[in-house]
């Protein structure tokens, strides 16, 4: 289904792959009619044990990073615990997007009903920031509902927290929805854009990550792919189709 997962960088230490859209993690009791997971897959792909250092959305496509002993992963664990990580987003929105904005907006821990069924409901709202910056723009010359053009943007997103579905709930709060987001989308704009583009994927990638290595001290640059139905995608909004186009640094 998935195919061999793509490395993007390998040390000693870490290693990290460019997830598919549409692959969990790891195994949850939510889903338990599935059978592809990413950290399962990577150990039978390398034949070595890996610790997943973060979470991806299951939608979402990009850079993922593993320890390879659970040593490496209790030091690394302060690196996204203490913000010493930078990633790079790349969404595209419903609108035309301000050309740059810093969302300061506090979000409440979305509880799942099975597992976080004992969970504490009163958990006060948790601190969120997310700094975002258009980079493209682009209008389809059809009627949706009372307006008689789409616009959609490509955007920029550098979290700096790393709260649950963060950066598609600020885009949401700020009335820019990512296409193709089921929870929290615009179901028009998500049945014309599947329609027009035949794209069912959520339109986020975790483009970028960026940190210094704890034992070499090195900074570390992993960069995922876009993708080249996205890419062609990109082409008829009348934006770059190249991968190079879309790099912090070119």
């Amino acid at each position: 289904m998935f195919g061999e997962l793509p490395i993007l960088y390998r040390d000693e230490h870490f290693i990290a792959i460019d997830k598919p859209s549409g692959l969990l993690v790891h195994r949850s009791f939510l889903d338990k009619r599935e059978t592809h997971f990413a950290m399962q897959m990577l150990r039978d792909q390398i034949d070595q044990h890996v610790f997943p250092l973060h979470r991806l959305d299951r939608p979402t496509s990009g850079v993922l990073l593993f320890g390879l002993s659970s040593d490496v992963a209790r030091t690394a664990s302060s690196l996204f615990s203490e913000h010493k990580i930078s990633k790079r987003y790349l969404a595209l929105t419903r609108g035309f997007a301000p050309e740059s904005l810093h969302v300061d907006h506090a979000l409440k821990y979305k509880h799942d009903k099975i597992a976080d069924k004992f969970a504490d409901k009163e958990k006060p709202a948790q601190e969120a920031q997310t700094d975002f910056k258009c980079l493209h723009q682009a209008v389809i010359n059809k009627p949706l509902g009372k307006f008689p053009t789409v616009r959609y943007s490509l955007v920029e997103c550098l979290p700096k927290t790393g709260r649950k579905h963060q950066i598609r709930r600020h885009l949401n709060h700020i009335n820019h929805p990512i296409l193709n987001d089921a929870n929290y989308g615009d179901n028009k704009q998500n049945h014309f854009f599947q329609q027009e583009f035949d794209l069912n994927r959520l339109m986020l990638f975790a483009k970028e990550l960026t940190f210094e290595h704890p034992f070499s001290k090195q900074t570390i640059h992993i960069e995922a792919s876009i993708g080249e139905p996205e890419l062609e995608l990109f082409k008829r909004l009348g934006w770059p189709d190249k991968e190079q186009d879309y790099r912090l640094l070119k």
